[in-house]
């Protein structure tokens, strides 16, 4: 592939006004959540156990937010990813707690992609409906953050065959919303040697099962993670989502789908920070004279403006490509970590312009949306894991093509500047 054949293939963008049906989810789930989804019960959740509202859980079934993604012969209304994404930037304004991306992103669309007819035609109907809660069970203790947590080779849990079961052992550790699931779907170990990716298996196990043990954990942003250890755990062969040895790829494309409506939440979650911070320069008086009037205020304001505008073109061109079928690694990956960085950049701009006031929780959600940027920010891959997948992308680009007799571009390869034959080059121009 040529260098003008690739970038010409790469330059495929979206456009970026959104359709009349995209137009109506986005007024629909903005009014519903500043109605239903407020201040008072955010706080109330965060505090609380179980982290979400089971009525309004069912009430989000009914709009069909749970099945907005799913064919319609399993009850969804078919949608694409990018139509999520618009929801899930409305959610992000309000901080809206819920398993959705646990349910119905990870587990739901994993099932969707490898699941045989039997498990679909069974499970998704009941989380369209909202009568399922599922959770991942990925990460591991020994796992490293920012390396090998999210990647084939951070797996050691293993399963066993024995009859017809599998035997699950191991401990997984920061599983969102396993305390209130109905199933955990466990990443596995299922065969050693060779490319660790060609030896995961998906599991789909009952989170009521024996010697399941629960350990919620007390995390930062008060959203509800759990270590979960398997204690030689039975699970039956019929479980098996996909085929043995072969659950990554199905795996690793949902993860992928999910770091990219993180990324929405956040541009959400950014859009109401930028709203709270430009509303109090403009109300907040001191020396009788609205602090909006200063250059430093202004200054953090626009920085401001800048973070969630550019986060919103990367989450939504990568959304865009992967609803559209188009190879998405490289965008997906700086959306991810552009966005990561950028809403905790954010919400410290935030801060400089509120001062004390930002730090107080009976003046607003500001803590908890920056509490909850760093959550968002580590999980499905940090801003490192991605930006060295970024560097693995750039290293497969083809090498650009120099006409003769024109100075060096941009994209010239690194070893030859700085050779003689540059030298020679430039100086002819």
């Amino acid at each position: 592939m040529t260098w003008a054949k690739f970038t010409t293939e790469r330059s495929r963008v979206m456009d970026f006004s959104i359709n009349e049906q995209q137009k109506m989810l986005k007024q629909v789930a903005r009014d519903f959540l500043k109605k239903e989804c407020t201040e008072t019960l955010v706080r109330e959740i965060e505090s609380g156990d179980e982290g979400y509202s089971p009525e309004l859980w069912r009430k989000i079934a009914d709009l069909e937010w749970l099945g907005l993604v799913y064919p319609e012969k399993y009850g969804g209304t078919g949608g694409s990813i990018l139509d999520l994404a618009v929801l899930y930037g409305e959610m992000g304004r309000t901080m809206f707690p819920s398993p959705h991306l646990s349910t119905v992103v990870l587990c739901g669309l994993a099932i969707l992609n490898a699941g045989n007819e039997e498990q679909k035609a069974e499970l998704l109907p009941k989380i369209v409906n909202g009568d399922l809660i599922l959770a991942l069970a990925l990460t591991e203790p020994e796992s490293s953050w920012d390396g090998n947590a999210w990647d084939a080779g951070g797996v050691t849990v293993r399963a066993t065959p024995d009859g017809d079961n599998y035997v699950i052992e191991g401990t997984k550790i920061f599983v969102h919303d396993a305390h209130i699931a109905d199933y955990l779907l466990c990443v596995a170990k299922t065969r050693d040697g060779g490319n660790p990716e060609g030896g995961i298996t998906l599991f789909l196990v009952d989170a009521k099962s024996p010697r399941i043990s629960y350990t919620l954990l007390d995390t930062t942003a008060g959203d509800k993670q759990s270590e979960v250890i398997f204690d030689n755990v039975r699970v039956p062969k019929k479980n098996m989502v996909g085929e043995l040895n072969s659950g990554w790829a199905p795996l690793a494309e949902v993860m992928q789908q999910g770091a990219v409506l993180l990324c929405a939440a956040m541009v959400g979650a950014g859009e109401k920070v930028l709203e709270m911070t430009v509303e109090y320069a403009k109300t907040r008086i001191q020396f009788e004279q609205p602090i909006g009037i200063n250059q430093y205020v202004q200054e953090q304001c626009v920085y401001l403006v800048s973070e969630v505008d550019c986060s919103r073109w990367v989450t939504y061109q990568a959304a865009w490509r992967i609803s559209q079928g188009l190879p998405c690694d490289y965008e997906v990956a700086i959306a991810k970590t552009w966005t990561s960085n950028a809403i905790e950049r954010a919400c410290w701009r935030a801060h400089q312009v509120m001062a004390g006031v930002g730090y107080t929780t009976d003046r607003g959600l500001l803590p908890l949306y920056t509490k909850r940027a760093k959550t968002q920010q580590l999980y499905l891959g940090d801003s490192a894991y991605h930006l060295e997948k970024v560097a693995r992308q750039l290293d497969k680009w083809p090498a650009p093509e120099m006409p003769k007799g024109k100075a060096l571009g941009l994209w010239e390869k690194v070893e030859y500047l700085g050779t003689p034959e540059w030298y020679e080059r430039f100086a002819k121009g």
